[in-house]
């Protein structure tokens, strides 16, 4: 497979209105789902395709509420960045899965020295 730095590449722009925003969050997001079968097959990742659309969908009702049209604007072109990244082979599969650690994370840490010496971390 041949890496073409310019694949999926687009100029940033601004959105007109809230209906403009709303379409290119529609567009990033559908770009995402159809992308799914290929990320997992390209990152050899050990999770169905629905669990990749699931934490996709999480990520993008993250942002729901962003009331502000610059805000979105951003998000949106960091989205294209992630998603332009991803396709292109430019992330290491760790940089994928770390969207799935945060279910890990939630887990209960212990707050003494003991505690977190037994259980491996510093």
């Amino acid at each position: 497979m041949t890496i073409n730095a310019t694949y999926l590449a687009r100029t940033t722009r601004t959105s007109a209105d809230w209906a403009d925003a709303r379409n290119r969050v529609i567009h990033s997001y559908r770009q995402w789902l159809r992308a799914c079968p290929e990320i997992q097959s390209m990152y050899k990742l050990n999770l169905p395709i629905a669990a990749l659309r699931t934490k996709l969908r999480q990520e993008f009702e993250r942002h729901r509420y962003v009331n502000q049209l610059k805000t979105v604007d951003v998000l949106i072109f960091q989205a294209h960045a992630e998603f332009q990244e991803t396709l292109n082979f430019w992330k290491q599969k760790t940089n994928v899965m770390k969207y799935f650690q945060v279910e890990e994370d939630n887990k209960k840490q212990p707050h003494d020295f003991m505690g977190r010496f037994l259980e491996g971390r510093n």
